[in-house]
């Protein structure tokens, strides 16, 4: 059993005369098993988060507990937990067998040969059964990765930490490594704590996202949940690839009007905005647009100003007065900078945020959208 519950979490840390809250007031419950991504940009909290649930920082508020028992002022070696780091951290001097089962040699009383026998298994789990004994510079970055897997799975611990531990590796070997790490963490059902800034990573391979800015929580829920149903403009922006689109426009007389576009809401959306009017901001992501006739009404005209053909897919960049907007185009269909390209929002794939406090105002809804996908698929 490896239930971990995050209490009102807060981490200062002192600069000079100032105090810096890197973590502010972080509530989380983490079911036994769970694969639980941690994600945002660089600064935001989630490596401090990670390292306080390891004990290597010590919070300044809050409590932290594992399976109902409060370790939040008790040392590393007590809690249970193995981490995984960015750089790996292994002795260079020493093989990597010895680098596997260096934890247990040091944390407990167990035997030399059942230490041996259990970095076999091991091995032989993550595949690195012939590079035992060999040491941290023979070793390819995938390789130094599958050896740092195996030292925090060779401890059989209640919860796995893992800050970044693919950002070392290029992008094929990131790739095969992310679903290694799915499929191992599947088998060993060990609840696992992973941090990264990559929101591709975060939307594949996690039960539950904890999407955080500026030390707080902006939203916990499902990778599906996140993408659909934003909690802010913040999480809107910052999950999906590319970024979704944004305008500043006015609700007006059932209207979200644009310095170079009017579009008209149908009476069901207008329901949904009573007690609103003035300012907002439109969002759409630029998978959700569509391309249309020049006569469509309401169609948005548009002047491609440059491509990015990525094979199945095309991005392109057009210009809607004097803003940029992604359109995501199907790679097959050959378009140049310079052309004329009518575009569309369709009504039930748009969101609308508060431009004051970015809390969202109309979004998607997961369950509408799924079946929409499969529908469209059959």
């Amino acid at each position: 059993m490896g239930k971990l519950d995050i209490r009102n979490l807060r981490k200062e840390f002192l600069d000079e005369d100032r105090s810096i809250v890197a973590v502010e007031d972080l509530n989380i419950d983490i079911d036994d098993g769970e694969f639980l991504i941690f994600v945002g940009p660089s600064g935001c909290g989630k490596s401090t988060t990670l390292r306080c649930i390891a004990g290597l920082e010590s919070p300044t508020g809050g409590n932290i507990l594992l399976n109902e028992t409060d370790i939040t002022n008790k040392p590393p070696t007590e809690r249970d937990i193995a981490m995984v780091f960015q750089n790996y951290a292994l002795y260079p001097h020493l093989t990597a067998r010895k680098n596997i089962g260096f934890g247990l040699k040091m944390s407990t009383d167990m035997g030399a040969d059942e230490i041996e026998r259990r970095v076999d298994d091991v091995a032989e789990m993550m595949g690195i059964e012939e590079i035992l004994e060999k040491k941290p510079g023979e070793l390819s970055g995938g390789q130094q990765q599958r050896v740092a897997l195996g030292r925090a799975i060779v401890r059989e611990p209640e919860v796995f930490l893992m800050d970044e531990p693919l950002s070392n590796l290029d992008a094929k070997l990131r790739t095969t490594m992310r679903t290694e790490l799915q499929n191992l963490q599947q088998d060993l059902n060990i609840t696992t704590i992973y941090v990264t800034h990559d929101q591709t990573e975060a939307m594949t391979m996690g039960d539950r996202i904890a999407i955080l800015n500026d030390g707080k929580l902006q939203q916990l829920g499902t990778p599906l949940e996140c993408y659909y149903e934003p909690a802010n403009r913040f999480v809107a922006g910052f999950i999906g690839s590319p970024s979704m689109n944004f305008f500043e426009v006015d609700y007006v007389d059932g209207a979200l009007v644009h310095d170079t576009f009017r579009y008209d809401l149908s009476p069901k959306a207008r329901e949904q905005l009573v007690g609103y009017e003035g300012r907002m901001t439109l969002g759409i992501r630029p998978e959700s647009i569509e391309t249309v006739p020049a006569d469509e009404p309401g169609a948005i005209s548009t002047t491609v100003s440059v491509t990015e053909p990525m094979g199945e897919l095309t991005y392109a960049y057009v210009d809607i007065g004097d803003q940029t907007c992604t359109v995501t185009l199907s790679g097959e269909r050959m378009v140049e900078s310079g052309t004329t390209l009518t575009i569309d929002f369709p009504e039930d794939k748009i969101h609308l945020f508060d431009p004051d406090t970015g809390e969202t105002v109309k979004t998607r809804s997961v369950s509408t959208a799924t079946d929409t996908n499969v529908d469209a698929r059959a």
